[in-house]
């Protein structure tokens, strides 16, 4: 009888690593969107705007820029946009409305009131918790598939705990940027 292959489980644990840094991508275009104190184009960019009966995002219609910190300018590239982009800017949640100055659309946040702050940190503390679940589901997943490779035989019971070590070392790596990169975010709002 043939003797099983012996597999290194750092395979397995290093195959997870793009799908969670995948995760902290999506974490930090997501708090982009996030309104701070600060007028920045991620607020408006990605908009989906009605045009000649279809959909674009913002930025493919119009040059988005922030003259003032709290101050959006949105130049259209053609002045027919300029009802679509407005309508699509009322139904967004930024908590401003946009004021068309002749050829362009102008945005002045207001200064972010207490209680839209709280919402703000707890929508970041919603996101931060829906990316560490979607980690987990992929700790849990790699780790099934050690387990399932060491009931093969394909790896060795030293090698089982040492991955299941190190799979959590990993985890604990990519918990900790989630933490970093919501802490700064609501640092912003705070400011």
């Amino acid at each position: 009888m043939a003797e099983k292959e012996v597999i290194n489980y750092k395979d397995i644990i290093n195959k997870i690593r793009p799908e969670l840094d995948k995760v902290i991508a999506f974490l930090e275009r997501e708090l982009l969107k996030i309104r701070t104190s600060r007028a920045t184009p991620s607020l408006v960019e990605d908009i989906l705007v009605e045009c000649f009966g279809q959909r674009f995002l913002l930025k493919q219609l119009a040059a988005i820029s922030v003259p003032e910190p709290r101050q959006i300018l949105i130049q259209p590239w053609d002045k027919s946009y300029i009802e679509g982009i407005v309508k699509a800017l009322e139904k967004t949640g930024i908590g401003a409305n946009p004021i068309v100055d002749k050829e362009v659309i102008r945005i002045n946040l207001p200064p972010l009131s207490e209680e839209y702050r709280k919402n703000l940190l707890r929508l970041i503390s919603e996101k931060q918790e829906e990316v560490r679940k979607t980690i987990r589901r992929w700790r849990e997943e790699a780790w099934k598939e050690i387990q399932e490779k060491y009931r093969e035989g394909e790896i060795r019971e030293d090698d089982k705990f040492k991955a299941k070590d190190e799979l959590q070392d990993l985890i604990d790596e990519y918990n900790a940027k989630i933490e970093e990169i919501g802490e700064r975010k609501k640092k912003e709002i705070l400011e």
